[in-house]
């Protein structure tokens, strides 16, 4: 249980960030822009990269000398601390979003979709390198396999609402002391969430 919650806490972590996935998503969401396939290849897009990238840090892990994991950890902590600082850069940042209220067929936005889930290296850094590097610790199948649940749940429940409450909340999501509180809180979770990995796995204290 306790690595499906950190798992949860992570994926929504990482997710929470206002990139170009995010605004596209609530963008349809605003349009009322078949929702349901914007956001269901999201999650299926997270999920897919999320275990893949579990299962092949999984396989690093077992298969390489504890070198290369101490600096697959070095890596993974100047990551956190890129990402961390992106968030500390986004608090000037103004947030827009289209204007058009076209609609799009479903093929056309199905292909859109697919192209900021699967073609947006930040996506491959947040599930890919950040959560597979996170789960290598763990000793069982068992546990990497809760802690990459927990983090497709958080992707699940946050594409969900950020596409079907995307038209009421519309305000909130473009107001910016609302996302400065929450890169805030963010923040705070992956600096301590750093430290943790620099204690445990660079000077194994």
């Amino acid at each position: 249980m306790n690595e499906f919650i950190f798992g949860f806490s992570t994926g929504l972590s990482l997710i929470l960030a206002i990139g170009a996935q995010n605004l596209f998503v609530i963008e349809q969401g605003i349009k009322k822009n078949n929702i349901f396939i914007v956001t269901s290849i999201c999650i299926v897009g997270d999920f897919l990269l999320i275990f893949f990238g579990i299962f092949l840090f999984h396989f690093i892990k077992n298969y390489i000398n504890d070198l290369l994991n101490l600096l697959l950890s070095i890596c993974l902590v100047l990551f956190l601390l890129n990402f961390i600082w992106s968030k500390f850069k986004s608090f000037k940042d103004n947030i827009e979003l289209a204007h058009t209220s076209l609609q799009s067929s479903k093929s056309k936005i199905a292909l859109q979709t697919l192209a900021f889930t699967f073609l947006n290296p930040h996506v491959y850094s947040d599930t890919v390198f950040i959560l597979g590097n996170l789960s290598k610790n763990f000793l069982s199948i068992m546990d990497k396999t809760a802690f990459g649940l927990g983090a497709s749940l958080a992707s699940l429940i946050f594409f969900y609402i950020l596409g079907y409450g995307a038209q009421s909340l519309r305000n909130y999501f473009l107001n910016k002391r609302v996302w400065k509180i929450l890169n805030t809180i963010i923040i705070f979770y992956l600096l301590i969430l750093t430290m943790l990995i620099i204690y445990k796995d660079i000077f194994k204290l």
